[in-house]
């Protein structure tokens, strides 16, 4: 299961050596409760090549004001602490497969 995270532990992650897949969520978002068991799935697979962890938008706003997410669900990736790719939206495995793949 990937790991929900806080503004601080994600601020952290970013400054590591693998890039970051960040699903960002709420609880009430029904299309967020739809992708999060696809983002765990590919966390096994893509687990070598990338960090993987959520965050609640409601309880982080902050990170939500810094990269501008307007709406969710979101996954993105972060390379050397910078954002490199976004999906907007639920994608299904084998679009998010393809999406980790292309920017991985």
């Amino acid at each position: 299961m990937v790991e929900q995270v806080n503004k601080e532990k994600f601020d952290e992650l970013l400054k590591g050596d693998k890039p970051v897949v960040c699903d960002f969520f709420a609880t009430w978002c029904g299309p967020c409760r739809m992708l999060a068991p696809v983002i765990d799935g590919l966390s096994q697979s893509f687990g070598d090549k990338a960090v993987f962890v959520k965050v609640d938008v409601d309880e982080n706003a902050e990170l939500s004001v810094r990269y501008g997410i307007m709406s969710i669900p979101l996954v993105a990736i972060f390379t050397n602490g910078e954002l490199a790719a976004k999906s907007l939206g639920y994608i299904s495995k084998t679009e998010a497969e393809k999406f980790l793949n292309d920017n991985l």
